[in-house]
């Protein structure tokens, strides 16, 4: 009887609750590491490729300890890439409210599940081997099952309780603060065409996943921090594996680069915008619009409040996010001032011409050559100079 006691209440390992803790951070880390690095960076995106022994152990681990099928994962993650703040996208807060995906966003990837025409159409390429027609993806939930009876047997008692917690460690992490929190919260580096923040510039807790907007920036590389005092744990750990051989870095995002005097844009300068659209259009809201607005402020005494900070964030993207009351009250604002509602004008234009990808380079080129003749004709010095600066962009050899 006291055998079976103390076998309940530590079983086999006998593990304290320091020993647990331990466990529990190992375990939980290695289910972050095949999340962000298997699922996602290099399943999803194909940043990255890993030896089949490092890959095979990441799917059984994502099998083991949440039930998660690679192509399923893979197709809600690129669909919200594809449809990101829209009404198709699987888990945005702009749509289905920031309460809903923080605390609710598992439902949403099940909810995601279910429409099999996504998951085939953005689903292609991910494993179909023996193995995953027979096991990961027919018996799916026998992998936290498994689990269980391990935890118990391993740990007793407590290895339950550490099994829940490793159960919802995903879900909350990934579906809801990163999925949540990471489109609602934080800084951005980059003025993407969404709502992604990077939540923290140490991306260490969730695998690097906290540099959100550096990845929506950039959705390829296989590197999420981007500027000097960011890091990513999940970089390192990829680093780490290219050094023994089990990895191959197949993309990162491309170093930016500024010729002096170049008088007219040219091909390099269109494949680095197209590169680096993002950059550009961070460059005009930091160079070029917030100075105007802080001269506008101080021709009127240095009011700010002349217009809200929400609404002085909402001229980066024409109010794209903003409540219709609001967008209407930022646009009269605009319309009364001429400097102002001029360099919206040249912004939107300018994001016409870098998102309109259906036109081929030449378009493309012919129409950036006009938007730099018009910066430069508007009389408005620091338009000019974003102009001059723009045109001399390349891509770091």
């Amino acid at each position: 009887m006291h055998a079976f006691l103390d076998f309940l209440g530590g079983g086999l390992m006998q593990f304290g609750w320091v020993g647990l803790l331990v466990y529990l951070l190992v375990a939980t880390q290695l289910t972050i590491f095949s999340v962000t690095l298997y699922l996602h960076r290099s399943q999803a995106h194909r940043g990255v490729d890993f030896h089949p022994v490092i890959a095979h152990f990441f799917r059984f681990w994502t099998w083991l300890t949440t039930s998660m099928i690679t192509k399923e994962w893979a197709a809600i993650h690129r669909k919200h890439h594809a449809k990101c703040e829209t009404e198709e996208d699987p888990h945005s807060p702009m749509h289905k409210g920031i309460k809903m995906v923080f605390w609710r966003g598992v439902e949403l990837y099940r909810e995601a599940r279910t429409d099999r025409e996504s998951i085939e159409k953005y689903g292609k390429g991910c494993p179909d081997d023996f193995i995953e027609r027979k096991l990961y993806t027919p018996h799916a939930t026998m992998g936290p099952t498994l689990l269980l009876f391990i935890s118990f047997a391993l740990f007793g008692l407590p290895g339950v309780a550490v099994w829940a917690i490793q159960m919802a460690w995903i879900p909350f992490w990934a579906a809801g603060v990163v999925n949540g929190l990471g489109h609602w919260w934080g800084y951005r580096n980059f003025e993407t065409t969404d709502t992604a923040t990077n939540l923290t510039p140490w991306g260490v807790w969730i695998g690097g996943e906290e540099l959100h907007n550096n990845h929506h920036a950039f959705p390829s590389s296989a590197k999420f921090a981007l500027r000097k005092f960011e890091f990513d744990i999940g970089w390192s750990a990829i680093k780490l594996f290219e050094a023994m051989g089990l990895a191959k870095v197949l993309r990162v995002a491309p170093s930016l680069d500024v010729r002096p005097n170049i008088n007219v844009p040219d091909m390099e300068t269109i494949k680095a915008l197209l590169a680096h659209r993002f950059q550009a259009m961070t460059d005009f809201q930091r160079n070029v619009l917030k100075p105007a607005l802080r001269e506008e402020a101080a021709e009127a005494g240095g009011k700010q409040s002349l217009l809200p900070r929400a609404l002085r964030k909402g001229l980066n993207d024409d109010g794209r996010w903003l409540k219709p009351d609001a967008r209407k009250q930022m646009q009269e604002w605009v319309a009364q001032r001429p400097r102002i509602r001029a360099l919206v004008e040249h912004r939107a234009r300018l994001a016409a011409v870098l998102e309109a990808r259906g036109n081929d380079a030449a378009a493309t080129l012919q129409n950036l050559q006009a938007w730099c003749k018009e910066a430069e004709a508007s009389g408005i010095r620091g338009l000019q100079d974003f102009s001059a600066r723009l045109k001399g962009y390349q891509l770091q050899a």
